[in-house]
């Protein structure tokens, strides 16, 4: 029967088959981490308990009542010189070893899990009971848990050899001090105890500690530094850190007592008992003249030191080893996790048409679908407006025509076959998308135009495409111009843009890159009204004879379009050309002759 370790009522944790897994997994990444830790733990454990304290005090002793000569006790020393020197060898082979295999094993781990992370279903970053299981998984690598649980593993071992060897000398000379030493048996059962209570506190504490690193990383953001400054927010989220804090605390008092008194028990059986028991017997015996010799009396008493000492480290490795195979759990789940999207079988031809037939949609979390019945076809080379008030669902069509998410209900139809036929890449590299909450990074402007290292006929490419976005006048100011680290974060020569600039920066993927169809959700929703022009200019010129879908809430778009679809609260209320729906006098109408007037007054203010 395999043991568990029961996190709640309906959650079972298997420690013994997480232990292997996590030992597969490290040993898989580098080898020679276990190994070194082997080499060290077994040579210095059995060396320091058993050799020195038990051997070497029994020749020493074994001298001085006669039993033995002089000239065997110098061939002892000088063994024991030479096995100090050659345990002194393995500890520092193996810690070297250790030092430079842990690195790999980091580096190995860490590009499996952001590999992982890579494939994840979008949805997975929306769940926050996915995503706290993710934060804990990723405690086993930014705490070095990996390495906690092989030096834990190698030194109960090491520990473990030398254990059964001072038993054994003991055993020799009196069988009946087994008696006082098998307490020490229920010191591992009680650690597994309080491993378990350990990692149930850290489990509730994981969600403050998610609302603490949450508010230490918002207030040293740029992004966040100007609304704190301005407004009462900053105190509002001291308020949710010390809340955190203090609930943590609450969480530690709760679990106090109950891990102190886990250890008092566990001192119980592992030194008062085998020590007092030990000490009274071996003196008993010693004082009432039995057969029990000077170096026997003093061996047993250094034993037992020996034992106690083996006993705890195998004890506290048992719970280092319970606890790490709990956080091996969750980075099993999430190894493991299997994506609900999942590609299929053929390869994407050249588009024709695209068509949402009944397509209904809601979030896991949501009370109410997102899109209800939404009905729409494009055809190659058409211009296509989504148009509606935020909220309405239009980024949640561009997330299901990505595939970041499928259905409720209905089909989404690529050259009349449902996407879900077809290769997620393939699929995903025919559209070249804008997002409405675009993201620049950290690497070159050239970088973050062709999403790859470039080469200079790639650069080339790129500096084009920033022309075409309206920036690279701004670009070319810089001192290293396109081969400008955006942001200062990791590069003192970095360069900050605007709000708009960054927009334009990453509308310029769109043309730098090969597709069949752009999808633009918001494109413009950081640039003002004489940038968006040109830049819709600009989109007019780059996607001629391609298809186009618009997504936005400006109108400005739609103008240009050959089709527009009016979206209100996840239904499709209208569609027609602009003419067509201004003439129908609709909510498309209404919106449009709102919107025009704003920018006439804008216009009138300006001059």
């Amino acid at each position: 029967m395999p043991r568990y370790i029961r996190l709640h009522e309906q959650v079972k944790v298997p420690v013994v088959k997480n232990m292997i897994y996590a030992v597969k997994l490290i040993w898989q990444a580098d080898k020679k981490l276990m190994l070194g830790y082997l080499m060290s733990a077994i040579a210095g454990k059995v060396f320091g308990l058993f050799i020195q304290n038990i051997l070497f005090l029994k020749v020493l002793l074994s001298v001085i009542d006669g039993s033995r000569g002089f000239i065997q006790y110098v061939k002892y020393l000088v063994a024991f010189a030479v096995c100090s020197g050659l345990t002194k060898a393995c500890q520092w082979y193996g810690e070297y070893t250790q030092k430079y295999a842990a690195k790999r094993v980091l580096k190995n781990l860490n590009n499996k899990v952001f590999g992982k992370a890579a494939s994840l279903d979008v949805s997975c970053y929306e769940d926050p009971d996915f995503y706290d299981k993710y934060q804990r998984a990723t405690l086993v690598l930014q705490y070095g848990y990996f390495d906690v649980l092989i030096s834990s593993l190698c030194g109960m071992l090491g520990s473990a050899i030398s254990f059964i060897c001072v038993i054994t000398t003991v055993t020799v000379i009196d069988p009946a001090y087994l008696i006082f030493l098998l307490p020490v048996l229920f010191v591992f059962a009680i650690e597994i105890a309080k491993s378990k209570l350990v990692y149930k506190r850290d489990l509730e504490m994981t969600k403050n500690n998610r609302v603490k690193a949450y508010i230490q990383r918002t207030v040293f953001l740029k992004d966040f530094s100007k609304d704190m400054r301005t407004s009462n927010i900053f105190y509002v989220l001291m308020r949710r850190f010390d809340l955190a804090i203090r609930s943590n605390i609450s969480i530690l008092r709760r679990y106090g007592v109950k891990l102190f008194l886990y250890s008092m028990i566990s001192s119980t059986f592992s030194e008062f008992i085998p020590i007092i028991g030990t000490y009274a017997y071996a003196g008993y015996r010693f004082i009432n003249g039995s057969d029990m010799t000077i170096s026997g009396f003093s061996v047993v008493l250094s034993s037992i030191n020996s034992v106690r000492s083996a006993t705890l480290e195998i004890a506290d490795g048992f719970e280092s080893i319970n606890e790490m195979a709990l956080y091996f759990q969750n980075l099993r789940d999430f190894f493991d996790y299997e994506p609900k999207v999942v590609s299929g079988p053929l390869d994407v031809p050249y588009f024709e048409s695209l068509e949402f037939k009944n397509v209904s949609f809601r979030y896991s979390s949501a009370k109410v679908n997102s899109l209800n019945n939404v009905n729409m076809k494009i055809t190659k080379g058409q211009t296509v407006a989504v148009v509606g008030i935020n909220g309405a669902g239009k980024s949640t069509l561009v997330k299901l025509l990505l595939r970041f998410y499928d259905p409720t209900e209905g089909v989404i139809l690529y050259n009349g076959v449902d996407i879900r036929e077809y290769s997620v890449s393939q699929l995903r590299d025919k559209f070249a998308t804008v997002f409405q909450d675009y993201r620049n990074f950290a690497i070159s402007v050239f970088e973050n135009v062709i999403c790859k290292n470039c080469t200079d006929e790639e650069k080339v490419i790129a500096r084009q495409a920033l022309i075409q976005s309206g920036v690279w006048d701004k670009i070319s100011t810089f001192a290293d111009g396109g081969d400008t680290v955006l942001t200062r974060e990791f590069d003192e020569n970095g360069a900050g843009l605007s709000g708009g600039e960054n927009q334009k920066v990453s509308t310029a993927r769109l043309f730098a890159s090969e597709f069949d169809i752009a999808v633009l959700d918001e494109p413009s929703s950081a640039l003002d009204p004489i940038a968006e022009y040109k830049m819709y200019e600009n989109l007019i010129a780059a996607t001629a004879d391609k298809t186009v879908m618009y997504i936005s809430h400006r109108l400005s778009s739609a103008v240009l379009s050959d089709n527009i679809f009016v979206l209100d609260r996840g239904t499709v209320i209208e569609s027609g050309s602009h003419a067509e729906l201004m003439a129908a006098g609709g909510e498309y109408c209404r919106m449009f002759t709102l919107q025009s007037s704003s920018y006439r007054e804008e216009g009138e203010d300006d001059a």
